[in-house]
């Protein structure tokens, strides 16, 4: 697929799924499926520079994560400190001119990670060429909950003027576009919460191979398939 077939406003979201059942594929600890599948993250943004894919989203932390086990959970919080610096640096962010932006609850995070987030937000701010959205803490259910207190307070005297558009500027991706497309990798066929609001129009493609393994023939894969498909838009 040509690179020149991507519209300059196309979004592209991961369901990066796999890292752990990769890890005991490989008789690997958790955590070590968790940092490949960051450092797959990297890779990933290249393979989309390369398509002139200006805006990608990942999913990479959910608020159901939590859950997990403490030590995981750790793990977690210190992959995500020492390769989110990895991948900005190798990735070339600098250069490409990229905005980070992370969306989701914070306040369950430590204050180290949530420090190292605000920095990089303020560090890429200038930046308009590419943007990269992480979903930290993010659970679509959440997102509504929010939204439903913030149009509550918002509106409590004009509940008739409540639209989508007051809906979507009280989301916690206010000001982004919807997704064109969403993966999901590692065979599982849905999107578990991943903006509900946001991809009612969104087409979905799933990959078959875990997280870490997903290739840029697969990111291939997913592009053509997706100029194939005839987007309706409910007409």
């Amino acid at each position: 697929m040509a690179a020149s077939s991507v519209s300059p406003n196309f979004h592209l979201a991961f369901i990066p799924d796999g890292n752990r059942r990769w890890a005991k594929k490989h008789g690997v600890p958790a955590i070590s499926g968790h940092e490949k599948g960051i450092d797959r993250m990297g890779d990933v943004l290249k393979w989309c520079r390369a398509h002139k894919i200006r805006m990608v989203s990942f999913w990479a932390f959910s608020s159901e994560n939590f859950d997990r086990d403490r030590d995981e959970v750790e793990g977690l919080f210190r992959a995500f400190e020492t390769r989110l610096q990895k991948v900005m640096k190798e990735a070339e962010f600098d250069k490409y001119e990229v905005r980070v932006r992370f969306i989701g609850d914070r306040s369950r995070f430590p204050f180290r990670i949530r420090e190292g987030m605000a920095r990089v937000e303020r560090e890429t701010a200038k930046f308009s060429k590419y943007y990269v959205n992480l979903f930290i803490g993010y659970g679509g259910r959440a997102e509504l909950v929010e939204m439903a207190k913030r149009i509550a307070k918002d509106f409590a005297n004009h509940p008739e003027k409540v639209d989508e558009h007051a809906i979507a500027a009280r989301l916690w991706t206010a000001g982004l576009p919807d997704p064109d497309l969403i993966i999901r990798t590692s065979g599982e066929q849905r999107i578990s919460g991943f903006l509900p609001f946001q991809s009612v129009y969104s087409e979905l493609f799933f990959c078959k191979k875990l997280w870490p393994d997903f290739s840029k023939k697969d990111l291939d894969t997913a592009l053509t398939e997706f100029h194939r498909r005839r987007r309706r838009w409910g007409k």
